[in-house]
């Protein structure tokens, strides 16, 4: 017979484990949003999956090695990163975002040290870097349909027009910018299987400044903005005539990114080697502000209404969020260990 201490020890021993049970059920990972936004932690092979409006991480999935950049597929339910390693690496690690869930990688063969990444025209762009060139991978046959080299060192991100007839890369030990274009009366599938970017392309090399990085093309196509780190200044490449009209000493060595507002408005410059992002107004090619955000920035992402910034701030583990109206940090996204590549997913 079990003493009075005893039973009530059990009974309480059982209340426990039923609340554990109870918990258990409960406690599960919340649905990806329709929109998403997506942070690297490079050290951690992590892609963190976060609600913009609560700044909540809701799902960290493996990525692999030393994942750079990421991007969303145009329907918001699929991502790809770059795994770079400097060239020790060549694949794309691939997640479905709604699932939450790693798929298989895309092996890339000799195309080594995949860096920068963009989704356009229902395919994935990469520059890779090792390899001095550039490709597109068609989810849809899950074959890499198109090559092309760049003849350049570090070929690093890349810009994709949406009608494909422009493509533009930075090519960071060379200090250049390539402009791609489609050759007139090219023939889209040229070259290369069906459906495939294929035909003739025109490359021309554009002289900029050392260690020319993160870029941004304007919304009517007819500027490039480079940032050299090596230099701090920033290239403006007036991209009709393929030649740089103007040169600003923006004070920007060890610069990381630079993104346009939706509006066009603004220039943010993120710097790994700088407390602060610098904020230029595009009109007057003015430094208009100094964002304090921490010990150095990598990635930026704009949100696509205009209303916030996101930048990885890689030495101290989280992501400041900009509101882009007062030009001030209003919220932090602790982001693991070295986050870096940001990218927007919205789901259709």
């Amino acid at each position: 017979m079990a003493y009075p201490f005893e039973i009530m020890r059990r009974l309480l021993a059982f209340i426990v484990l039923l609340a554990g049970i109870s918990g258990a059920v409960l406690v599960h990972a919340a649905d990806t949003p329709a929109n998403a936004l997506l942070i690297l932690a490079k050290r951690d092979g992590m892609l963190l999956i976060v609600d913009p409006s609560s700044l909540q991480v809701i799902a960290r999935v493996p990525v692999g090695n030393d994942p750079h950049e990421v991007i969303a597929s145009a329907d918001g339910r699929i991502a790809y990163a770059s795994n770079y390693g400097s060239g020790a690496y060549n694949t794309l690690a691939v997640v479905d975002l709604v699932a939450q869930k790693a798929l298989p990688s895309v092996d890339l063969g000799a195309l080594r040290g995949p860096h920068g990444l963009t989704f356009v025209g229902g395919k994935a762009w990469f520059t890779a870097e090792a390899a001095k060139a550039i490709g597109s991978y068609d989810p849809a046959t899950k074959s890499i349909d198109w090559i092309m080299g760049t003849g350049q060192n570090r070929t690093h991100m890349i810009y994709v027009s949406a009608d494909l007839k422009l493509i533009v890369t930075t090519n960071v030990s060379s200090g250049t910018v390539s402009i791609i274009e489609k050759a007139a009366g090219s023939h889209p599938g040229q070259g290369g299987a069906k459906g495939a970017p294929g035909g003739e392309w025109n490359e021309t090399v554009v002289r900029v400044g050392n260690g020319s990085e993160g870029f941004d093309v304007s919304s009517d196509g007819k500027e490039i903005w480079v940032a050299n780190a090596e230099d701090g200044t920033v290239s403006i490449i007036d991209v009709e005539r393929k030649l740089v009209k103007e040169t600003l000493a923006a004070d920007v060595g060890g610069a990381n990114r630079l993104k346009f507002t939706p509006d066009g408005r603004l220039a943010l410059i993120s710097s790994l080697r700088s407390s602060d992002v610098a904020v230029i107004e595009t009109a007057t090619r003015k430094t208009v502000k100094r964002i304090a955000v921490g010990h150095g920035a990598a990635g930026i992402q704009m949100q696509p209404d205009g209303a916030r910034a996101f930048v990885a701030c890689s030495p101290d583990g989280y992501v400041a969020v900009i509101d882009l109206r007062s030009l001030e940090v209003a919220g932090r996204i602790a982001a693991g260990r070295d986050p870096d590549g940001l990218a927007w997913a919205a789901r259709h």
